[in-house]
């Protein structure tokens, strides 16, 4: 007879076989290949795509709870559910995912969709959601739409019913919901719902408040709204705003006469932001010479913004007096966030003077103080033609080397290089290595890498699309290559230390869009095809329907009368400038003639693209100036000097990244 002992060990046994078996089974149906989970997936997308939710639904419920990309599938089932209008099944994918993979990206998104849709069946749940959102992501955009959706939820708790009293307290919290959503957001999606809910709750409004809701109303470009929002706000500190909105509804004198105003009663209410924009517009509008503009300023505008004024002023000086207005300014204001720009103009004028040994001082002092900031490159590159006219030479190597590593992707750096290997035409190379634009990371995160190649970019864009560098590529994924190409350019502005070219962020920055058309027209017309991409590049970003205030149309921006004459020129028939292809041809064929005007130097019909070649055949006589380096730093016109020096650093850039020695 087997005791009880022995029995409750063959139970148990029993029972772990059971167990076992069963988890054998369980598993086996849970339990997808990583293959197969791919193709499942894949074709759900497919469908989700072309807008067969049903059935994208279904396949997407396939995905393994094992899966890693189970969080992404529960999303898109939710997706597809709210689409068909099956909210009770949205609802319920959206919690299964928030709940079960809290910390997962999707997360915060989902519960904000809950929150939505049963924001008027259940509205205290919505509440709740809303609420935990705010505690749980505060840092995240839905943060800021909860504020929004909040007080909507008093106003409609509050105001329901014939009888209904809206409590002042209640008033006053949906009314700061609302003042954080616009201070955070200003130009959110909701910007206007949030106004529109404000005005209707409340007839005691604050000047601020109404300065507040007109001000996001300006830089979401709804005009009238501001004017009718800015009649109710204090005009000592919304002066500055109204002056915009005249100015923009086309009332210059009324604007001008604003800013007077403003500047002789109520710049001291404003901030210094404020009343540089006031400035800059007062250069704008006004027909007075823009020195005598300067010396009014400094006059009227004190302590804040004082050293700006002063700092426009010296500006508009010439050769020994800029720099004398400059060395003053520096002595005065050597704090300012401007103290650098008067150190590098200073150092300029002296080299100019050719007081070398004074300019090496400044120089160094320069480096010392403000080696992060944006004259660096040029101060270190000057800096190294003092010591290669001296034959220093293990002092200018070092300086143009280190501009390169420095600052790789400048104007000054491209300018190193051809002092380096002294080199005196401006083109390096005639061809670069095409290479496609890529996901600008590493592909280390298995869920990314997967998402990467199932083309799944709403996903992507919800778990990372705060990164600058995948959210211009996921531009660039959807065709939208001008905001693609801005987006990145910013964000690798925004970096101190630049990645090495061999960084895949570098391709979204400098992307070869149209290169092979380019590349046709140039060598037909005798150009070099990478400086005609980057001409490209500057004129239009890439945008063939682009179009400037002066007429200038398509890709290379070439004025209508300009396409005219060379279309005649070369007998080229009918053409249409925002045809990429047509525009890209009267583009080559265009700098081809200047080029072939002004004995075939690539600066100076650059140059020329930009300023006309009647400016720089004047500048090119009268002009002192020792080399190719010196002349572009001295040409009269700004917009022409900057225009030289971003069309070469693009020049630069492409030929460093697509190397075709490499």
């Amino acid at each position: 007879m087997i005791n009880m002992n022995n029995r409750e060990k063959i139970i148990a046994g029993v029972s772990l076989v059971v167990i076992f078996f069963a988890g054998g089974i369980l598993f086996s149906k849970l339990y997808q290949t990583p293959l197969r989970t791919m193709e499942i997936y894949k074709e759900a997308l497919a469908d989700y795509k072309s807008e067969d939710y049903s059935n994208s639904y279904y396949l997407f419920s396939k995905i393994s709870p094992l899966s890693d990309l189970k969080p992404a599938a529960l999303y898109h089932q939710a997706e597809c559910a709210r689409v068909i209008e099956d909210n009770v099944t949205a609802v319920r994918k959206y919690k299964a995912l928030f709940n079960h993979y809290a910390k997962n990206p999707l997360s915060p998104r989902a519960k904000y969709q809950a929150a939505q849709i049963i924001i008027d069946e259940n509205p205290k749940l919505s509440q709740k959601y809303f609420e935990q959102i705010m505690q749980q992501y505060p840092t995240t955009d839905y943060a800021i739409a909860s504020e929004y959706f909040l007080g909507l939820l008093l106003i409609k708790h509050y105001t329901q019913g014939e009888n209904a009293i809206f409590p002042l307290s209640a008033k006053q919290d949906a009314e700061n919901y609302f003042r954080h959503y616009l201070e955070k957001a200003p130009d959110g999606r909701l910007a206007a719902n949030v106004i529109e809910n404000w005005l209707s709750i409340d007839k005691t409004i604050s000047s601020d408040d109404y300065l507040l809701m007109a001000e996001s109303a300006y830089v979401r470009g709804e005009y009238p709204k501001v004017k009718e929002l800015i009649g109710h706000a204090n005009i000592a500190e919304s002066w500055v705003l109204k002056a915009k909105i005249l100015n923009v509804m086309g009332d210059k004198p009324e604007a001008l006469s604003m800013l007077q105003k403003g500047f002789a009663d109520y710049q001291e209410y404003v901030s210094e932001e404020k009343l540089i924009e006031a400035m800059n517009l007062y250069f704008q509008l006004s027909s007075m010479p823009s020195a005598e503009l300067a010396d009014i300023l400094v006059s009227t505008v004190k302590n804040k913004a004082h050293d700006y004024a002063l700092m426009k002023k010296c500006d508009y000086k010439n050769g020994y007096e800029k720099t004398k207005c400059f060395k003053n300014f520096y002595a005065d204001y050597p704090e300012s966030k401007y103290a650098p720009k008067a150190l590098s103009e200073i150092f300029m004028g002296t080299y100019e003077l050719k007081d070398y040994d004074a300019a090496q001082k400044i120089a160094r002092d320069y480096l010392d103080k403000y080696r992060a900031k944006e004259d660096a490159p040029m101060i270190m590159f000057w800096l190294g033609k003092i010591f290669e006219r001296e034959r220093n030479y293990s002092a200018y190597m070092g300086l143009y080397k280190g501009v390169i590593t420095s600052y790789p992707d400048t104007y000054y750096a491209y300018r190193a290089y051809l002092r380096l290997n002294h080199q005196q035409h401006a083109i390096i190379t005639n061809r670069i290595k095409p290479l496609p634009v890529e996901y600008p990371y590493p592909l280390k995160n298995s869920v990314i890498k997967k998402l990467v190649q199932l083309e799944d970019y709403e996903i992507i864009d919800e778990i990372i699309g705060h990164d600058e560098f995948v959210k211009s590529w996921l531009l660039y994924k959807q065709g939208d290559y001008s905001h693609s190409m801005l987006v990145a350019r910013n964000a690798m502005d925004k970096l101190e230390i630049k990645p090495d070219k061999y960084d895949l962020r570098w391709r979204l920055v400098y992307p070869l869009h149209y290169y092979e058309e380019i590349e046709d027209y140039a060598d037909m017309s005798g150009n070099n095809p990478p400086l005609m991409l980057s001409i490209a590049r500057e004129e239009s970003y890439f945008n063939p329907g682009a179009a400037s205030y002066v007429g200038a149309k398509g890709l290379m921006q070439l004025m209508p009368s300009t396409a005219e004459e060379i279309a005649r020129i070369k007998n080229l028939g009918s053409y249409d400038l925002f045809d990429a292809n047509s525009n890209i041809k009267l583009g080559n064929y265009y700098y081809a003639y200047i080029k072939s005007m002004l004995s075939g130097k690539d600066i100076s019909a650059v140059a020329s693209y930009n300023g006309g070649i009647g400016a720089v055949t004047k500048w090119k006589q009268s002009l002192n100036y020792e080399d190719t380096d010196s002349f572009v730093e001295q040409i009269p016109y700004e917009e022409t000097k900057n225009y030289v020096k971003k069309v070469f650093r693009s020049y630069w850039n492409y030929i460093r990244i697509y190397n075709i020695n490499e």
